[in-house]
């Protein structure tokens, strides 16, 4: 078996078994600890300023345009579907805003962002970090008495931090307006934006905000915290880069999915 199968599957006497439990503690454990070693490293930010320009500006200036082109067919389609959907009850076409206003702040927003977060940022600190792994300069680093932690995932969970509040406001703000743009100009459904923001007004209360922004705070935490300990942990050769990649994305991904619905839950 490849070193890739060897750290899923254990053998013993009776040939190949699953050890998925021993593995996901492993790979939890070892998130913790990076995120306890990078914490201790935050007294070091201001040397690190430069890579935290760079990195807030990778994660979320460049990020803008697919979250924004994402977030306003998702508020479009939202609001295309629930229009239809209750086009039959009389009156009902009012609540619309609340309805789009409410998904994009409380959901849609925060996971669609870090879906794009793990697909585009995640992917590339994978890749980057699991690079360095295999071509030893990791080892190079600790041999400089270089923490990797402090110069590698520390300045980037700082800018995740920072900059995931503002993608995900963005996302929810562009939603509203795909989903004003629809049920203005569709024509089964023609509801006035005045009566359409008045809905997403009332409705909408700064709580509302607020979980979304937390849950968003979060899932971009976890997201880069993952996607640096799978690099981190990459042993073998040019091929296993690619295993890291794809395997750091699905398990940031799993993981937004099962935050959601424990943060939901402490939410409510």
């Amino acid at each position: 078996m490849s070193r890739f199968d060897k750290r899923w599957f254990f053998i013993d006497n009776t040939g190949y078994r699953v050890n998925v439990l021993a593995n996901i503690l492993d790979e939890f454990g070892s998130a913790l600890m990076l995120l306890w070693r990078s914490i201790c490293h935050l007294p070091y930010l201001p040397r690190q300023f430069a890579r935290f320009f760079d990195n807030a500006y990778h994660i979320g200036y460049t990020t803008l345009p697919i979250v924004g082109i994402l977030s306003a067919f998702i508020g479009a389609v939202l609001a295309l579907q629930a229009g239809y959907s209750i086009g039959k009850v009389p009156g009902a076409q009012n609540y619309l805003g609340s309805i789009v206003g409410l998904s994009m702040c409380r959901e849609l927003g925060p996971v669609m962002t870090a879906f794009l977060l793990a697909g585009r940022v995640g992917s590339a600190i994978t890749a980057e970090l699991a690079s360095m792994t295999v071509y030893q300069e990791i080892d190079a680093l600790k041999t400089m008495n270089i923490s990797p932690e402090r110069l590698l995932v520390m300045p980037r969970l700082v800018a995740i931090a920072v900059m995931m509040p503002v993608l995900t406001i963005f996302s929810i703000v562009i939603g509203w307006y795909g989903g004003m743009i629809v049920v203005k100009y569709v024509s089964f459904i023609a509801l006035d934006p005045q009566i359409y923001w008045r809905s997403l007004k009332d409705f909408v209360d700064t709580a509302s905000l607020t979980d979304g922004l937390l849950k968003a705070e979060v899932f971009g935490i976890a997201v880069t915290l993952i996607c640096c300990n799978v690099g981190l942990r990459t042993k073998g050769g040019p091929r296993e880069i690619g295993f890291a990649v794809t395997k750091g994305v699905v398990i940031s991904m799993i993981f937004v999915l099962l935050l959601d619905y424990f943060v939901t839950k402490i939410l409510i």
